[in-house]
């Protein structure tokens, strides 16, 4: 009851906001049923006077007079071309997830409370004024005691440390402002024409996560540990270490880095970093990350980056990480390599094959819209075209093909638009024509090498082991079964014989396989060619 009633009271707060920033007048843009529109318009009509605002920035100052909750939301909507108009999307860029500090009593009672009695014996000091604050946590300077601080990529054993505190209540907040949001994403779903394809829903589920993530500090020490590891032994990223002894659910001790804000161009000048150099390692240090890692930091704005003095990138928050399957890295590459090459033809298959449109899209249509997007952009020099906003604009245009949101892709060219921002910031003439091909031309070979199979069946050889063992037996019922379709014997019996060669033939490339491998294949071959002889039997 007491949900109900705050669940309410919310909702009556937005409709205040709603019609006080006249956000009424874009329902129609939402195509929702009649019944539904005219309520809407009932509920959320004008407050007043007509207003010469703009759309988008009606919607931000909504946005941040309704909390930081909603702000989260709409910086990650920002992110979605594929869900809002050029013009909002742009404005809701310019959301900044800054609120004011709790106080320093709250701050020092919480980490007290997290280490208790060894609070005294772990730090020697800790600031109380807190070097930075948003809305779901806050960081502290702290100091350790001598003989605490383990050492960081560096080799150095650093004592000054960050703490991060996680707000006091934010929990509950969240909780209830969630509450609002899937009730709103719901009635958008049944009622609104396009709420099939865009699935509000799923969108506030994909936010609840990674907002709750955000609660529990561990996971942003599992992440940054994870990216540490993937860097550790590189001359182009520095990521500071966690100190997973002192890290809790509410609290997160890091190695504290020192640098120069990528913002501050004149300083990293007079200090005589490569500004070009550092612009082509950033677009590195990312394509490393997402294909070669499968793990990449998806929030690399220019408040996240600095630069050492020794030159390297150095990357804090890693609240929102990024990952891609094997399958979605493979029709990535030869979608972005088919950008490069302007090979629309590739572009639009790649989608096609990897289920990111619908299977009955007519390629030829999907390849004119992409043509239609890319032509005037490519009519330009290639160092004034910017790679992240053609991706963008490519998934404004696919909207007409009802593309499903692929929310890991979403973040990938979130990613790229920042790297691409940040690397021109720093070299205006930075092109990734020139960066990025070349490696996802390299990365493209690897992976279709005999010696990339080869690691794979290595890695895979477990699973391979307990599925040829079990294979008799299924093989037997599979055969026995009255119900079993005849295709799908064939298909059984085919499949065989190609595993069987390839077990055979793979030693003569790779000696290192061993007699194992090479006995494996004609008992293989033995029970494909079998398996098609009780199926001709059979017919």
């Amino acid at each position: 009851m007491a949900n109900s009633r705050s669940r309410i009271k919310r909702l009556f707060a937005i409709r205040r906001v709603v019609k006080k920033y006249q956000l009424a007048t874009l329902i129609t843009d939402l195509e929702l049923n009649g019944k539904a529109s005219w309520i809407a318009q009932r509920l959320f009509g004008s407050s007043g006077a007509q207003t010469k605002q703009p759309r988008g920035e009606r919607i931000r100052l909504a946005l941040q007079e309704l909390g930081p909750v909603f702000v989260k939301l709409g910086q990650a909507l920002s992110t979605r071309p594929d869900l809002l108009p050029a013009d909002i999307a742009a404005e809701l860029t310019l959301l900044q997830d800054r609120v004011p500090a709790f106080s320093e009593q709250q701050a020092m009672h919480i980490i007290k409370q997290a280490y208790g009695t060894q609070f005294e014996k772990i730090f020697a000091e800790v600031d109380p004024q807190p070097l930075a604050s948003a809305s779901v946590a806050q960081v502290h300077s702290a100091t350790l005691r001598p003989g605490l601080a383990i050492k960081g990529q560096n080799g150095l054993a650093n004592q000054q440390v960050i703490i991060k505190v996680l707000r006091p209540g934010i929990a509950d907040v969240i909780e209830s402002d969630l509450r609002v949001m899937y009730t709103m994403a719901g009635w958008l779903q049944r009622f609104w024409k396009r709420g099939r394809q865009f699935r509000p829903l799923d969108v506030i589920r994909e936010y609840d996560q990674t907002i709750h993530n955000e609660l529990d500090l561990r996971s942003e020490a599992a992440n940054g540990a994870r990216m540490g590891a993937d860097f550790e032994n590189t001359d182009i990223i520095y990521v500071p270490r966690i100190y997973w002894d002192y890290t809790h659910e509410n609290v997160l001790v890091m190695e504290r880095i020192y640098g120069t804000s990528i913002r501050e161009l004149d300083t990293l000048k007079s200090q005589g970093h490569d500004l070009k150099k550092l612009a082509e390692d950033g677009v590195e240090v990312f394509f490393t990350q997402a294909f070669e890692k499968n793990f990449f930091h998806a929030d690399m704005h220019a408040g996240n980056i600095f630069v050492s003095d020794e030159g390297k990138w150095i990357a804090i928050d890693f609240g929102i990480m990024g990952t891609l399957t094997e399958h979605d890295k493979q029709y990535l590459a030869q979608m972005l390599l088919g950008f490069f090459n302007r090979d629309y033809r590739a572009i639009a298959v790649a989608h096609l094959r990897a289920g990111w449109i619908p299977a009955d899209t007519r390629v030829d249509d999907f390849e004119q819209a992409i043509r239609m997007v890319c032509e005037p952009i490519f009519a330009k020099p290639l160092s004034d075209i910017s790679f992240g906003n053609v991706l963008m604009q490519l998934f404004q245009t696919v909207r007409q093909f009802e593309m499903p949101v692929q929310p890991q892709l979403v973040l990938l060219y979130k990613t790229i638009l920042n790297i691409e921002g940040l690397g021109r910031q720093l070299y205006p003439q930075l092109n990734l024509w020139d960066t990025a091909k070349p490696f996802l031309e390299k990365w493209m070979v690897q992976q279709m090498s005999p010696l990339r199979l080869l690691e794979d069946l290595q890695r895979d050889w477990p699973l391979w082991r307990a599925t040829l063992a079990a294979l008799p037996s299924a093989l037997h019922q599979q055969l026995q079964s009255k119900d079993s379709p005849k295709s799908t014997t064939r298909h059984w019996g085919i499949g065989l014989c190609a595993l069987g060669l390839v077990a055979y033939l793979l030693p003569q490339w790779f000696p290192t396989l061993g007699q194992h491998t090479v006995a494996l294949g004609p008992w293989l071959l033995g029970i494909g060619i079998g398996v098609l002889i009780a199926k001709g039997r059979s017919d």
